[in-house]
């Protein structure tokens, strides 16, 4: 039976990046996911690092102060996948008061301190790219957050986790445990038994069902399940910024740049089933309403090219209306014999932070090293782009662009002696090719064309079914 300091449940943001921080710290770490990395809520998100803004009007004045300290962290840490992105926030007729999101703004600038952003302003009346796409004549102000590919985030706080000595075990799923003396006994799918000194529970939407059917335990805390839900749809302006837009029920709603598409979202829907996570027509609906609220480009249901949906495990704080419930975290351990922690709610900008309040309250010792060290590919220095240019001159723009921003620093192992598209292998469709189908494989967990199209590259709407069921069987040619 292998023996572990620590069996991690749940492979999203938070599991991942507890796994990381624990080996880091010299641990012995299994971290075991039913699925694919990040296959549910951390990748269904509306891919934001940012401090939450809206969190101001519930008075969440530490979640904002930490998310936005995390928001460096991550701008820092990981350059590569996480951005700067402008937010431009029109003000409608009916929605709340100019007065108060002006003070809201610079709340939010003072709560960033020495932020590398720029601070919160109103919108130069000139300002054609952000005025024109907008069919009324809004008070409008500009604020800077962030833009992560949440999928991969996950997927590198898993990659340096098994750097620094941690299992990841994707398609391994946790069944049971059982406290035997000073050890848990965990029985995981295909008959395999493991021990561990500790247990964190970060199964996410699946939290309360792991802890009490498959644990046997008691918990103290509750958990909400919401449902958030988006849509992509063909471009409502053409430039990079964002907006965020203000609804009659007092919601907001994102509408971001996503390649030739927009991205536009999220929904606040309560569920009772954690599978419950696919958009219904109401949904979707909603999300066309609110921004043809707004955009000179009107779009409706038929036009969307695809949507998805994650269920956000929030901790319970009573609040009557989903909106309203807390973002924050809740962390719950139990001492009595083995330790088990379970993570309830948090958000993918403060998991970091999540993940070393976890192990501080599971007693771990050891280096803090999370917040000053990069993830895999993130050590990018001002010579970047001029090094980018000299390794991959060969390659088309738009495809280069889009493998930095994937692979940072970690480019030249993807292309390895690379001097050609031919030199890459196999051409699967759109810019993906052999050399970055293999990387995938073997460095990223990837096991299906699913986890390599929908999570690790993006690239799901450029190519067609048929080209993703080959690259599937090439795939699965790799695995034999």
């Amino acid at each position: 039976m292998d023996s572990f300091d620590l069996l991690v449940i749940g492979g999203g943001i938070n599991g991942a990046a507890i796994a990381r921080d624990a080996a880091g710290r010299g641990l012995s770490v299994l971290l075991v996911e039913r699925d694919d990395l990040a296959s549910h809520t951390s990748s269904a998100s509306s891919k934001l690092v940012h401090g939450g803004l809206r969190y101001l009007e519930q008075y969440e004045f530490r979640l904002v102060r930490e998310s936005l300290r995390e928001r460096e962290v991550l701008l820092r840490n990981a350059p590569h996948i996480v951005r700067p992105l402008r937010f431009i926030l029109p003000d409608p007729s009916g929605g709340r008061p100019w007065w108060l999101i002006r003070l809201g703004l610079l709340l939010y600038g003072v709560l960033a301190g020495r932020s590398s952003l720029k601070r919160p302003r109103a919108v130069r009346k000139d300002d054609e790219a952000v005025r024109d796409p907008l069919k009324g004549d809004f008070m409008l102000a500009e604020y800077w957050d962030a833009w992560v590919d949440d999928a991969r985030l996950a997927v590198l706080n898993a990659m340096d986790a098994k750097l620094r000595g941690a299992e990841i075990a994707t398609r391994t799923e946790f069944l049971a445990a059982r406290r035997d003396s000073r050890r848990w006994i965990a029985t995981l799918s295909g008959g395999r038994e493991v021990s561990a000194r500790m247990i964190v529970n970060a199964a996410g939407p699946w939290v309360a069902e792991v802890l009490h059917r498959r644990l046997g335990e008691d918990s103290r805390a509750g958990v909400r399940l919401v449902k958030g839900s988006h849509v992509v749809v063909p471009r409502l302006y053409e430039a990079d910024h964002a907006y965020i837009l203000q609804q009659p029920d007092g919601r907001v709603v994102f509408a971001l740049p996503y390649g030739a598409f927009s991205l536009v979202g999220t929904t606040d829907t309560p569920v009772t089933e954690p599978e419950e996570e696919a958009p219904d027509a109401a949904e979707i609906a909603y999300l066309c309403e609110a921004a043809n609220r707004y955009f000179v480009r009107q779009t409706r249901p038929a036009d969307v090219v695809w949507s998805f949906g994650g269920i956000r495990a929030l901790y319970d704080d009573g609040a009557a209306d989903a909106k309203d419930v807390t973002r924050d975290y809740r962390l719950e351990l139990d001492e009595d014999g083995p330790k088990l922690l379970s993570v309830f709610g948090g958000k993918i900008t403060t998991a970091r932070a999540l993940a070393t309040e976890a192990l501080d309250k599971l007693g771990v010792d050891g280096l803090k090293f999370t917040a000053t060290s990069h993830l895999p590919g993130g050590d990018i220095d001002v010579h970047f782009n001029s090094w980018l240019r000299e390794l991959a001159a060969w390659m088309p723009e738009p495809m280069l662009l889009r493998m930095a921003q994937a692979y940072g620093t970690r480019l030249r192992r993807v292309l390895e002696d690379a001097a050609s598209l031919d030199d890459l292998g196999r051409h699967f469709g759109a810019d993906l090719y052999e050399a970055e189908v293999r990387y995938l494989v073997d460095k990223e967990f990837a096991r299906t064309s699913e986890d390599i199209v929908w999570r690790r590259t993006k690239l799901g709407l450029r190519l067609s079914p048929k080209e993703q069921r080959e690259l599937g069987n090439f795939v699965a040619s790799l695995l034999a």
